[in-house]
């Protein structure tokens, strides 16, 4: 595949994306930007989601997880799931009856104003290199396949790729999002329907062949090693946790919940949006089982996050292949970046810089100049991470996700489950020192616990560290 063709598939999708950014950005105010106005429809929130939850990772780096950890991550989205309905029936209603704009706001009411900026400095941590190693895997994809060929630097191609996304996200914020990943949840079952369609016929397997084929080669429940990180306890529980903190408690994910027209309808929105990850993310495994086979038919020797970019556009695939999967890549990878990046001056405005209180041009005007520093800030941190990268990309989210959305699962979870009110001075020092200890612990558990090895589990016991430590420096409950 051409890097002539990779460009024109790029540019006509975000002729497309700027044309939607446009229309549902006119006239916006900052309520707009910040939460919708609150009047979206539940059920194109709910397909959005779909989109939404699906990045550039998840589109290349999970299929090409099948070789070496077979379907396990089912286990964790089935844990999904059920975060996904915790999420709907406990943070919502709360979050909606406190009318916040910034789901932080919550730790300010509830502990202090310290509390209330730990925890939105976290946020912007965790999301802000989270989303980059997101979008670090589109540059990576967009080097192979334009900028490399045609002799441009890498720095070159993410300069261009965050000009994009700070450009469509500019104007419509939360508006644009929702309709952009409407957008992109299309793009992206479209996408792997139709090359699961093409790389099978190649293969002659019919669907009962797929199956079989499936059902066969791979392993599903991991239930023999509880020291093995695919244990199933360990990836259903993770899971749980994982989906309660990085979207029940992460201003990107629950601004489009916000954006509803009422608790009731967000709640619809999650439930749907939920069960829907399931068949999503097994397509996506599904996929990754016919690349593996289509690459040694073909004596193809790409592994892991190269696996899908190398047989899609240079495998001998029919070129439609090709660009079905620059367009779920493209759909993927930047609809993910412009949703953080619109979380992030969401954020930063509201909780560290506390705007609410400038008048509408005032707070326009700050938005404004912190969404452009903000995508400058993403794009030095995409270039660090490739200076450092040595791991899978998808194993890299979790496991940021689990030392930084620690600290924040655990504030949340004693506010709303304790009455107890804390030193709120003395927030920052638990925070950090949770995640520490967890790294220390981490980095010695097959010494100390008999080979035991921690996965992603990790969060759970950060958010235990930090739940504790709030317990230690509590003053009494309240009244």
């Amino acid at each position: 595949m051409s890097p002539i063709t990779v460009l024109i598939t790029i540019a006509a999708y975000f002729c497309l994306l700027f044309g939607i950014s446009w229309w549902v950005g006119r006239g916006s105010n900052n309520a707009e930007f910040f939460n919708g106005g609150r009047q979206s429809k539940w059920y194109m929130v709910a397909f959005a989601m779909i989109g939404s939850m699906i990045s550039g990772v998840t589109f290349v780096s999970v299929p090409g997880m099948v070789q070496t950890a077979d379907y396990g991550y089912l286990q964790m989205v089935l844990g999904f799931i059920v975060g996904q309905l915790l999420i709907a029936y406990v943070l919502v209603p709360l979050f909606y009856r406190m009318n916040l704009t910034s789901i932080y706001e919550y730790l300010e009411q509830r502990f202090g104003i310290t509390t209330y900026k730990t925890g939105a400095w976290f946020f912007f941590i965790s999301k802000m290199l989270g989303a980059a190693v997101r979008f670090y895997l589109v540059c990576l994809t967009l080097q192979l396949l334009v900028f490399g060929p045609l002799g441009l630097p890498f720095v070159l191609n993410i300069a261009c790729s965050m000009f994009l996304v700070w450009l469509y996200t500019a104007q419509g914020g939360v508006k644009s999002i929702i309709w952009a990943d409407t957008l992109k949840s299309a793009c992206l079952i479209i996408s792997v329907v139709l090359s699961i369609y093409f790389i099978a016929a190649d293969l002659n397997l019919d669907f009962s062949s797929l199956c079989s084929t499936v059902w066969n080669e791979h392993d599903f429940v991991f239930l023999n090693n509880v020291n093995a990180p695919q244990f199933f306890w360990k990836q259903f529980l993770a899971g749980i946790f994982t989906m309660i903190a990085t979207n029940g408690l992460d201003q990107d994910m629950m601004q489009r919940n916000l954006s509803c027209r009422n608790s009731k309808d967000a709640q619809k929105n999650m439930i749907t949006s939920g069960l829907m990850q399931l068949p999503v993310i097994a397509l996506f495994l599904f996929l990754g089982t016919l690349l593996y086979l289509y690459a040694e038919k073909h004596g193809i020797a790409a592994v892991k996050d190269e696996l899908f970019p190398t047989v899609a556009t240079q495998g001998g695939l029919p070129a439609i292949v090709g660009v079905l999967f620059i367009i779920g890549l493209v759909a993927a990878a930047y609809n993910a970046a412009g949703s953080a990046l619109t979380a992030l001056t969401t954020s930063f405005t509201l909780d560290i810089l506390h705007a609410r209180n400038k008048t509408e041009n005032a707070l326009r005007k700050l938005r404004k100049h912190v969404h452009i520093a903000l995508t400058i800030v993403m794009g030095i941190v995409i270039f660090a991470f490739n200076l450092f990268n040595n791991t899978s990309v998808i194993d890299a989210v979790y496991k940021l996700a689990s030392y930084t959305y620690g600290p924040i699962l655990g504030l949340f979870a004693f506010g709303i489950f304790t009455k107890f009110i804390v030193r709120d001075k003395l927030l920052p020092f638990i925070s950090i020192s949770a995640p520490i200890l967890c790294f220390i612990l981490d980095k010695n558990s097959v010494t100390w616990f008999n080979g035991y090895k921690f996965s992603y589990e990790i969060l759970i016991l950060n958010a235990t560290f930090t739940f504790i430590g709030m317990l230690i420096i509590s003053k009494g409950k309240q009244k």
